[in-house]
């Protein structure tokens, strides 16, 4: 900011929110700007000032704007160019009604990244007057927490989010990621510092998944062992299984009750032995902790699921990938699921520090966090609503296995196993109903879809 004249970036963030208002109103069948009505609800930050210079390009270009001013303290500049460019401006947080006959965008700017949880009375009355209204947020939706996705009290619940020069926590993390709707990020320069909440995209899952050498052999690509399921649960182990045996690693080991089925159904699959990493837990029922006990002396890296969550007491001693569901976690840590469900960026980072363990808290936004304070959250923002489905978190499992007996380190091996399972859920979906074994057969294709990279970036 020291570096740019004065205004430069706010004039850089309002042009991209007037054209991101712009493409919204097209979508939404009115044809752009001009003849639409627009509300403004303007608080007295920054961000207010964005919303006013916004809505004075979209009065130049035809559309009928009203700011109401929820703060005296409203940015004069932005206030001055709104009313020069035709549009009108109401304080003391009341319509005027000029934009009536009907709202076609109401355009959030009460509080910005700076702003506290909650919203005070007069943005809960003026969010009222337009109720049913479309809303597109300006930077971060009005109430939230920016910075843990946490929301306490009244919030906005955002059609689009327009976002400035990087993604805040708040719209990768739940709950206020669902309250974001769609985020679109305008590029307005700034120079940013390294981030404690990060999420992949599919150029950094390419540089993870593991290629392998012109000399490589099964051994050298990685043996992957799972005990899970049980007499009870046979298919829970068809499903680790399935989703370890995609070819990530060049070998599958499988030790269980179920051998019989799994060998018929992956003949590939081969028996006990040494492997570089164990999954265990999914479906095993009674045999959870002898399977996670015989994983444990292993030596070797775990990923650790379902039943043999309930076995541990601690550090495990060696590298570790817990993949527990909200239910699951809270009885691992002794908290109410709800209170996990409303802070699992809190909870994550709490489980990991408490079993030394990389954490991956399943959800709608699967959030990893690492042992180490230092190494950013990951929030794996794949996948799709048909994917809540039974099983789903078994071939999630042998997936990360996979990953780990490669040689991904357990944050690298859990997040982009995550990327993927999530991506071949969309893949096998197609928008429609898919089933567990569905995600499984597509992660092949998944992978051969990544963009390709050089052995330099791996």
């Amino acid at each position: 900011m020291a570096d740019l004249p004065e205004g430069a970036l706010m004039q850089r963030a309002a042009a991209g929110l007037a054209y991101a208002i712009i493409d919204f109103l097209r979508e939404r069948g009115r044809g752009g700007a001009y003849g639409s009505r627009v509300a403004l609800l303007v608080g007295s930050g920054d961000n207010g000032g964005d919303a006013l210079y916004a809505g004075a390009i979209l009065a130049r270009r035809g559309a009928r704007v009203e700011a109401v001013l929820l703060s005296d303290r409203a940015h004069e500049g932005g206030v001055a160019a709104l009313r020069a460019a035709g549009g009108t401006v109401a304080s003391g947080g009341v319509s005027t009604g000029s934009t009536s006959g009907g709202t076609d965008v109401v355009v959030d700017g009460i509080v910005g990244i700076g702003g506290k949880p909650g919203l005070r009375a007069e943005a809960e009355a003026a969010l009222a007057m337009f109720e049913g209204a479309p809303v597109v947020s300006v930077d971060t939706p009005s109430g939230v927490c920016v910075d843990t996705g946490e929301v306490d009290g009244s919030h906005v619940s955002a059609d689009l989010t327009v976002t400035f020069g990087t993604y805040k926590p708040c719209h990768l993390l739940d709950p206020a990621a669902s309250a974001s709707g769609r985020v679109e990020l305008v590029d307005i320069g700034l120079d940013l510092p390294a981030p404690s909440v990060e999420s992949l995209e599919a150029e950094d899952v390419a540089a993870l998944v593991p290629r392998p050498a012109p000399d490589g052999h099964k051994y050298t690509r990685g043996v992957v062992g799972l005990r899970v399921g049980s007499a009870t649960y046979p298919g829970a182990a068809l499903l680790a299984v399935s989703g370890a045996n995609t070819g990530l690693a060049g070998m599958v080991r499988y030790v269980g009750t179920a051998a019989e089925w799994v060998k018929r159904h992956n003949p590939e699959v081969v028996g006990d032995g040494q492997a570089q990493a164990w999954v265990v837990g999914s479906g095993s029922a009674d045999g959870a902790n002898s399977a996670l006990a015989f994983a444990r002396a292993s030596g070797v890296p775990l990923v650790i699921d379902a039943d043999s969550l309930r076995a541990l007491t601690g550090p495990l001693g060696v590298p570790a990938i817990l993949t527990p569901h909200a239910g699951e976690l809270a009885a691992l840590i002794r908290e109410d699921r709800a209170d996990v469900e409303a802070r699992p960026l809190h909870y994550a980072r709490l489980a990991a520090k408490r079993y030394h363990a990389v954490v991956l808290l399943k959800g709608r936004r699967t959030t990893i966090a690492s042992p180490d304070p230092a190494t950013p959250v990951r929030v794996n923002t794949t996948g799709t609503s048909w994917l809540a489905t039974a099983g789903s978190g078994d071939v999630l499992g042998g997936l990360i296995g996979s990953l780990l007996a490669a040689g991904l380190a357990p944050i690298d091996a859990a997040s982009a196993g995550a990327w993927l399972h999530g991506a071949a859920a969309t893949l096998a979906s197609a928008g429609g109903p898919v089933t567990a074994s569905g995600v499984a057969s597509a992660i092949p294709a998944v992978i051969r879809s990544l963009p390709a990279v050089s052995p330099r970036s791996r």
